[in-house]
């Protein structure tokens, strides 16, 4: 398997289509009349029942630690499994920071229609209703404890109460699409910013010709992996990207209004900030079906006791409806959220190996589900039922044990197949292609050399960095070196491979000039360990600069060097493809993953470009405009995160359930060939599958509803491997344990990635439309079906999904969905497939930043203070906040921020001289500047992309970019604010019910 990497910075590609409404190609340029939100007709909802055939030969895989057993391991001792030591506490939780700041921007809303609200709006009152529950507090969706059927209390609610008698008021006025509810009183522009609202440089429209299909000047880097040939053709149509969906906001200025309080509405931070309080440092057990784990927000240590970890499954429920009616009744999405190499911390187990020999997993032989915890042993221990297709099995001579007084068998909690949610199996030569072992997996790194990469000097800084790199290849954790082989391509209009044999004095290079029949000009020494060759390859990196100092070639292919890649990986000839989406077909099919690298200055047609890493599994990186001094922290931290990443090759996946329910529909950086098998080149610790599931038969409440996800790939040292994850939920015949139970962040993760699927399909103004209609009718059932009676004009909303309209909203306000001219298509193509691969702790930052404010550090604590709503309510003039969504970081000042902190913090004596142009912080030794930039590495480390400090200063221009992540505002592209949003969702709902 390869992992070829390009480096390439692109200028000018050609082919394709953005953003839909139909299939035509629209140009960014193009503008079209906004259209509402509210909707009162009611759209299919996301997601609809896939056929699905008979359940296929299953997959899998394993792990680190190698653990014998079965025949191939005679005698050996059984092995225990300890849990994880207690964690340290995470620290204290803090309450939210509030502050009151000027308003922002100029509102749309009529101003009748805003007096009207905000008088309304004033007067809110939130009740809690339920159990154990304080007036106003906010309490986490998630409980520890198990839920089984009906026997639930009522489920906590919150009421947000209007005046008796009054009504929302219809909508004044539509905003892009976004709801046409009143809004927030108008906000004066604050001084200092004047003329129209500046373009966002990191949305910077690039101009230029795309050039003639699968030609990409001045790329940057490509890294391909790839194991062996696996999986059928790919088939299907080409994706497109059709025009944006734009429409302007009205720039209404009215008289000031009576300010609504935001506080009287749900915080999502004081949802985040209850779960770590009351489950934060805790020993999160997985030995109960159907319980809630914490939210992704909160630090614990997670126990495998049964079920898969949080970690590597997150459900939109934990108890599903026990009936189709009432899963259409309730329009709650029924869906999983598997990240299968999600990385684990140090204080939490590793998955445990198991190794039966020859034999191979054990499997029932009706639906080849592998051995769980689900499988009940019966007749004294020499059959067992199959928890997910009930079929009776033998169970194999070696295999067999006694049961215990409770039909438990003796060596339960020392086999990982039976006590364990998540474990692996070593596969046998049955799982591998051909019937022969797999090869270890290689590095091909493809090195744009065209003139202004080489002029800019970052083909010297990448090869600079290889030089380091590559001694810390990803490798298993007994051995002492990586396996992975690693080679190199450079090209422009042509390319150059290049022979690093470990016997070689020099590396000598081949060109192959035909990029219409791109074939591998040489197999021995092209692949090599990079131990064995070290000299060699250093020579080279660092000949490669040198050797293209004088080029004036600024023309570069891009699908030749893909091509070439795969080729170098098979040994194959085969003619060039001639799309992208063939050439995508073809890496799968053969084992290759791409990841690309981007830097830059005009259009290069992403949306085209980017199904190659997406169905490959790889990772997308763009550098817009990319300049030495400023942005090559950002890539190299990049870099080396992407080679040093864990990951799977030549992975399969299939997702099995217990009879009553099935696998419909499947989202992420994927392929797939049929409707069962989930195709992934590679697939690392970042990314992950969302399914969704659809009932075809009533489920049993006592039985419950269970799934495994088996994935089968091969290890980074070669071997084949069964990765198993299993987790069961509950089934109720009550709509409020299903309530009860769900989860907002899974439910955005699933929401957003079925929207960004269908922007494929569907004109913008509909999947905008499905997406209130789907929220407000969710809310709609829960208020008939499972809320105390109370007045129409109160908003009741379930404790745990509260915070889910506030999210939606961040979802509609997304640049996939906003379709603006403002924005580039290529930035839009670029979220999009970040988005496609996201697991919920991504998502959950992404659509919902952090803000922090970080003039409230506590310098003598280890903690870090308690995020702040996302709206400039929240800001200061005397502050200082930090702001992060896992792509993008701001340190945002105040102009009254204190000169201490100014020092500490730059090292220069007041506001006036701080400069907006670095991207880091200085390395000052002083208790402030060491405690940010710890928090700083912190909110790094947590995520796989890098984010590159931003640095805006309150009334200067740059301060519009800052502004688009308060989502709870109103947004300067027309997105409504959270106030505007709930009303149109509250005026959906009592539409509903009327």
């Amino acid at each position: 398997m390869l992992k070829p990497s390009f480096y390439y910075s692109v200028v000018n590609p050609a082919l394709g289509s953005e953003y839909e409404d139909g299939s035509r190609l629209v140009p960014a340029n193009s503008v079209f009349r906004a259209e509402p939100y509210c909707v009162s007709k009611s759209p299919v909802p996301f997601g609809t029942s896939a056929p699905v055939g008979p359940p296929p030969p299953g997959t899998h895989q394993f792990s680190q630690n190698n653990f014998q057993n079965g025949p191939s391991a005679p005698g050996q001792q059984p092995h225990r499994f300890q849990g994880p030591p207690p964690p340290s506490n995470t620290g204290p939780s803090y309450p939210p920071y509030s502050h009151q700041s000027q308003p922002a921007y100029p509102n749309t809303a009529s101003t009748s229609s805003t007096a009207q609200l905000a008088n309304q709006l004033n007067s809110m009152q939130i009740n809690s209703y339920g159990p154990g529950t304080a007036p106003s507090s906010c309490m986490s969706s998630g409980h520890p404890t198990s839920f089984q059927g009906p026997q639930l209390p009522p489920p906590t609610q919150q009421q947000i109460t209007l005046p008796p008698g009054s009504q929302v008021p219809p909508p004044a006025n539509n905003v892009n699409g976004l709801c046409a509810q009143p809004s927030l009183p108008p906000m004066a522009r604050q001084d200092g910013i004047p003329g129209p609202i500046p373009p966002n440089p990191n949305l910077q429209q690039l101009s230029g010709q795309p050039p003639g299909p699968g030609y990409h000047p001045q790329q940057g880097i490509v890294i391909c992996n790839s194991a062996a040939n696996y999986g059928p053709q790919m088939a299907g149509s080409q994706l497109s990207y059709p025009g944006a969906f734009p429409g302007g906001p009205a720039q209404l200025a009215g008289p000031q209004q009576k300010k609504l309080d935001p506080d009287s509405i749900p915080s999502p931070i004081q949802v985040i900030e209850n779960d770590k309080a009351s489950r934060g440092g805790q020993i999160y057990a997985t030995n109960t079906r159907g319980q809630v784990p914490p939210l992704v927000t909160t630090d614990c240590v997670i126990q495998d006791q049964g079920h898969a970890s949080p970690r590597y499954m997150r459900c939109t429920t934990y108890c599903f409806p026990s009936s189709s009616d009432m899963a259409k009744q309730a329009r709650i999405p029924l869906a999983a959220v598997i990240q299968p190499f999600a990385t684990v911390p140090p204080n939490e187990t590793p998955l445990y190996v198991v190794n039966h020999g020859e034999t191979g997993p054990i499997r029932c032989n009706r639906c080849k589900a592998y051995m769980c915890p689900f499988m009940q042993f019966i007749e004294g221990g020499r059959r067992y039922q199959c928890g997910f297709c009930n079929c009776i099995n033998d169970v194999p001579p070696f295999f067999f044990q006694h049961l215990d007084h409770i039909g438990r068998r003796v060596d339960h909690y020392e086999r990982p197949e039976l006590s364990l949610g998540s474990y692996e199996y070593v596969a046998t030569l049955d799982y591998c292609r051909n019937n022969k072992p797999p090869k270890p997996p290689a590095y091909i790194f493809m090195i744009d050399v065209s003139y202004r990469n080489i002029n800019s000097g970052l083909v010297k800084l990448i090869c600079d960095e290889l030089k380091t790199l590559l001694d810390k290849l990803p490798r298993e954790e007994q051995e002492e070196s990586s396996a992975i082989r690693v080679g190199f391509v450079t090209y422009n209009k042509v390319l150059h491979f290049f022979n690093v044999k470990s016997s070689l004095a020099q590396p000598q290079m081949m060109v192959v000039s035909d990029v219409g029949e791109v074939f591998v000009p040489l197999l021995d020494g092209f692949l090599v360990n990079f131990q064995e060759s070290r000299s060699v390859v250093i020579n080279l990196l660092d000949q490669i600069p040198e050797m293209f100092a004088d080029t004036n070639e600024s023309e570069t292919v891009f699908a030749p060097v893909i091509q070439a890649g795969m080729e170098a990986l098979k040994t194959l000839f085969q003619p060039q493809v001639n799309s992208y989406e063939a050439l995508a077909r073809d890496c799968v099919a053969n084992g290759c993953c791409v990841n690309l690298f981007l830097f830059p200055n005009q259009y290069v047609d992403i949306a085209s470009m980017g199904l190659v890493t997406m169905y490959t599994g790889g990772t997308l990186y763009k550098y817009n405009n990319f300049q030495l001094d400023a942005d090559s922290t950002q890539f190299l931290s990049d870099l080396r995160k992407d080679i040093e990443k864990k990951t799977g090759f030549d992975a399969i996946m299939r997702v099995r359930t217990s009879t009553g329910f099935r696998a419909t529909d499947f989202f992420g950086a994927i392929y797939m060939n049929n409707t069962t098998d989930v195709e992934m080149a590679a697939v690392d610790c970042d990314k992950a599958v969302t399914v969704e599931f659809k009932h075809d038969d009533k489920l049993n409440e006592d039985s419950g509803a269970l799934i495994q996800c088996a994935v089968l790939y091969t290890s980074i040292s070669g071997q084949r491997r069964l990765r198993i994850h299993n987790i069961g939920l509950n089934c109720s015949s009550q709509l409020a344990d299903v309530y009860k139970t769900c989860e907002t962040d899974a439910l955005i993760n699933f929401f957003a990635k079925s929207a960004f699927k269908a922007v494929l399909s569907q004109p913008l103004k509909t999947v905008r439309e499905i997406l209130v209609n789907q929220t407000a009718h969710m809310l709609a059932c829960y208020r008939k079906n499972c809320a105390s009676p109370s007045a129409v004009s109160q908003l009741i909303l379930p404790d745990a999904m509260k915070v889910l309209p506030v999210y939606m909203n961040c979802l509609l306000k997304s640049c996939v969905l906003v379709g603006r001219p403002e924005i580039p298509t290529d930035e839009r193509a670029y979220h999009r497939q970040l988005v496609m691969s996201m697991g919920v702790a991504d998502t959950q930052l992404f659509f919902y930043p952090q803000l922090l404010p970080i003039h409230s550090l506590d310098l003598k604590s280890d903690a870090v203070p308690a995020a702040v709503r996302c709206s400039e309510e929240r800001l200061s003039e005397g502050g200082a906040f930090l702001l992060a969504n896992g792509l993008s970081m701001f340190l945002w000042l105040g102009v009254s921020t204190p000169p201490e902190l100014i020092q500490g913090l730059f090292n220069v004596p007041s506001f006036a001289h701080i400069s907006t142009e670095a991207t880091s912080l200085p390395d000052l030794d002083n208790p402030f500047s060491k405690k940010l930039r710890s928090i700083l590495e912190h909110i790094q480390s947590q995520k796989p992309y890098t984010m590159k400090l931003i640095i805006v200063k309150q009334r200067e221009q740059p301060e519009m970019l800052f502004r688009q992540f308060l989502v709870e505002d109103k947004s300067i592209y027309g997105g409504s604010s959270y106030v505007d949003f709930l009303c149109c969702v509250h005026k959906e709902i009592c539409q509903l019910l009327s």
